[in-house]
């Protein structure tokens, strides 16, 4: 395809002007379909159109979409979907909802009431976001090079299911195809589950003495990223993918116990190596999570940088990098607590730390080893 040529053909009606929802509009307005927006909130409809998401679905009367997606948090998204299906009967119907088994399950019980063809819905979830919802943090290029998941049922036509993928390819995501059980399985495990862990532990922080949090790294930070996440986003979730989850924390509270016990008596016999296991098991599990490009994650070398906290800094330091030959594959940038800097973790190949040490070391930077 040339840059402006798609797969859908469109027009694509979007119900739901949050975060996915409007970074759809966006994405596909860009590559010029025609987007209509439907939502119950007035204001996050105005925003989405005024960013250029699309235009309002009521000024289209008699529309014929080709594609109907539905942004709508999992606890109303099956009525939805229900609705746009006796609503536009001539159009595909997917969902961008988080969880799949559940909004299933729901609209089979809405069919056997009202038969409605379910055969033109598919489920679908791209694997974006940012920490902040609504429509002004949405981004037309939020999908590219991510994952997007299609889950078609057994009832969901070919037609459909590529109309589905047409929806991702069209917006830059990566396919792949999972039944409903088994994407509800999956992002239990790398998303939902995160996030509680992410949000427990944020929330013993809440009465920690402030010269306690100065300590503070990116240890930290990392852990607790995630927990600045939308509440009223994640409670359906929750709900909705529970039996997912909870078989997870059944497991996680089984190795609290043992630890707990270990620790009780960090001195017993056998004491040692039960903590060195805890710590070898999130060894071996983090060893397991996709490396740069999707593949086999490789062990990096890392070395920090002190760059004066000053603008322009930071830029200088890479493009400097970037003249020594050496490519960055991570970085992360914390602060130094009590100086007027920054330090800037590089992530090289192992063969290429020490030219990159000794290169930007004679050229005047800092570098911590």
């Amino acid at each position: 395809m040339t840059e402006h040529e798609t797969y859908l053909r469109g027009p694509v009606v979007v119900f739901g002007t949050g975060l996915l929802g409007t970074s759809i509009g966006l994405g596909l307005s860009h590559r010029g379909l025609q987007v209509l927006l439907s939502d119950p909130s007035p204001s996050s409809l105005a925003v989405a159109v005024d960013i250029g998401a699309g235009t309002p679905l009521k000024d289209s009367p008699g529309v014929w979409p080709e594609l109907v997606v539905v942004a709508a948090p999992p606890d109303v998204c099956a009525a939805v979907v229900a609705d746009a299906l006796e609503r536009f009967p001539a159009a595909v119907v997917v969902d961008v909802s988080s969880v799949k088994g559940a909004i299933l399950r729901e609209l089979e019980a809405l069919s056997a009431r009202n038969h409605l063809d379910l055969s033109r819905y598919v489920g679908t979830h791209p694997m974006a976001g940012r920490e902040r919802a609504g429509a002004v943090s949405a981004r037309g290029e939020l999908f590219n090079a991510m994952p997007w998941v299609v889950c078609p049922h057994q009832g969901s036509t070919t037609a459909a299911i590529q109309v589905a993928q047409n929806l991702a390819l069209d917006l830059g995501g990566l396919l792949s195809r999972f039944s409903p059980e088994e994407h509800d399985e999956a992002v239990a495990l790398v998303s939902h589950f995160p996030q509680m862990m992410s949000s427990l532990v944020a929330a013993r922080l809440q009465e920690a003495a402030p010269h306690a949090l100065s300590l503070a790294g990116n240890g930290l930070r990392d852990v607790t990223r995630i927990a600045a996440s939308d509440p009223s986003m994640w409670v359906p979730i929750m709900a909705a993918n529970a039996e997912s989850i909870v078989g997870i924390l059944h497991a996680v509270h089984e190795d609290l116990i043992k630890l707990i016990g270990t620790l009780d008596a960090p001195a017993a016999p056998g004491a040692s190596l039960a903590m060195a296991k805890v710590i070898s098991a999130g060894n071996a599990g983090q060893a397991r999570i996709p490396g740069k490009h999707g593949g086999p994650a490789q062990p990096y070398a890392w070395l920090s940088v002190l760059v004066a906290d000053e603008p322009g800094q930071i830029a200088q330091l890479l493009t400097e990098i970037g003249e020594i030959g050496v490519n960055l594959e991570d970085l992360r940038l914390d602060h130094s607590s009590g100086l007027n800097a920054g330090i800037v973790e590089i992530s090289v190949l192992p063969a290429k730390r020490d030219l990159l040490i000794d290169e930007l070391t004679v050229r005047g930077w800092k570098v911590l080893q």
